[in-house]
């Protein structure tokens, strides 16, 4: 079989959308530069990438709750329809978040 040197070209029927072409159009009149810095600036986003993955990811944990409480958990979860664990995640979310406050 012979070989051919074509090679893959993913732009070649590329469609772009409105703002695809205003961003392409900036970058052919040059109102783009290049950052300084630039391997400073990809670590910088880099280790931001790192930390959101890590913010999304859930961690599996065991804790020990009345179980009237679970019961009545349940039952508002139930009644909002959302499940309990994902319930129970929110008022963690919002605990943390600053949204409320506990007295003991």
């Amino acid at each position: 079989m012979k070989k051919t040197n074509k090679q893959f070209d993913p732009f070649k029927n590329l469609i772009l959308d409105k703002y695809e072409k205003e961003i392409e159009a900036s970058l052919e009149r040059g109102e783009w530069v290049s950052a300084e810095n630039q391997e400073k600036m990809k670590e910088m986003f880099k280790d931001a990438a790192m930390r959101h993955r890590l913010l999304q990811e859930s961690k599996k944990i065991t804790f020990r709750i009345n179980q009237g409480d679970l019961i009545r958990l349940k039952a508002k979860a139930k009644d909002t329809n959302i499940p309990y664990q994902t319930l129970l995640g929110a008022l963690i979310r919002d605990y943390v978040d600053g949204e409320y406050k506990i007295t003991l």
